[in-house]
């Protein structure tokens, strides 16, 4: 049952290809003067292990395991991801520029498989965004960061500070936004990852003490 998904899986990743997203552009906001330099997101920064229950579903095919992230230094991490029943499904480590896979099930070892973890996590787990514009709303501060065609929205809660959405472009095109709730600066209690150009959700729920015991 689980082979048939993962294929099934293989099968829509190949499909959205040629779907197309739409332009994005920041709403009820109002730019105020840059007050950062840099923000960072460090909800990935300790080096302790971030164990989270995660589901993802493209299309009509839903696949849940386990997935582990482990801050190996200052710019790379590894990531593990498990079947509900403890088989490996992919193992690789990822920083800004490199990218090494250590294991990855055969039935996923495919190239658009590969390409869309690797992006989304070298996204997810970028840590500083310099600065180019502030803006600000009734709930966050806003601040945009601009490299090369790609751009970043990053939301903070005013209340407590905690960085809540993250919003990545690519040429103007909304790709994908990452929504946190948290508690903490360094660590977030449950993630949301989802593609505005493909039908493609991921969602990280926190693993607590009691349920690894």
């Amino acid at each position: 049952m689980q082979r048939l998904q993962l294929q099934s899986l293989v099968y829509s990743l190949i499909l959205l290809l040629c779907i197309s997203c739409k332009t994005y552009k920041l709403t009820d906001a109002k730019p105020v003067q840059n007050s950062e330099k840099t923000v960072e997101n460090l909800y990935f920064s300790s080096g302790e292990d971030y164990v989270y229950k995660c589901q993802m579903d493209i299309y009509k095919n839903h696949v849940s395991g386990i997935l582990i992230i482990k801050k190996l230094n200052e710019t790379t991490h590894r990531v593990v991801m498990t079947s509900d029943f403890g088989n490996k499904l992919i193992d690789f480590e990822i920083s800004e520029n490199d990218f090494k896979l250590n294991y990855v099930l055969p039935d996923l070892d495919k190239k658009i498989v590969i390409n869309f973890l690797k992006n989304d996590f070298r996204q997810l787990l970028k840590r500083q965004y310099p600065v180019s514009e502030s803006f600000e709303n009734d709930h966050a501060k806003i601040y945009l960061s601009k490299a090369d065609r790609k751009a970043y929205y990053l939301f903070f809660n005013k209340e407590n500070g905690l960085l809540k959405k993250v919003i990545y472009t690519k040429n103007n095109k909304e790709k994908i936004d990452f929504t946190f709730e948290a508690k903490k600066h360094i660590f977030a209690d449950s993630l949301n990852l989802l593609h505005k150009d493909f039908k493609i959700n991921i969602k990280l729920f926190q693993i607590t003490e009691t349920e690894t015991e």
